[in-house]
């Protein structure tokens, strides 16, 4: 069984979420936590709070043992832009982009 779970319009790049995404892919979801408590990027923590709200999802809802979840699908997509505009010199205006990301966590039973 496939449970999920997905946190839309987070600030911060696609790039650098995907990043961290790419290193839990396929993982175990104990493992995948573990490695991303411990990761440096900024990103790492809006993905580990989506890995426990699916982990959360599959035990609360699915009745599924934690220790047997695999990530089979993990995916950092693009979100809308903010643009904003700085003011320089001369009267003149530099845009400011203001990326999100939607980030998606997929996870299935498997035996251990």
């Amino acid at each position: 069984m496939r449970v999920s779970a997905t946190a839309k319009y987070l600030r911060g790049s696609t790039r650098k979420t995907d990043l961290v995404v790419r290193a839990i892919r396929g993982r175990r979801a104990e493992d995948a936590a573990a490695i991303l408590r411990f990761m440096p990027q900024g990103a790492a923590r809006d993905v580990a709070r989506v890995l426990a709200s699916a982990t959360a999802n599959a035990e609360n809802n699915h009745n599924l043992p934690a220790d047997r979840l695999v990530i089979v699908e993990a995916l950092a997509n693009e979100g809308p832009t903010m643009k904003r505009w700085k003011p320089r010199a001369q009267g003149r205006a530099f845009p400011i982009h203001k990326p999100m990301t939607h980030i998606t966590i997929v996870l299935e039973d498997r035996e251990a």
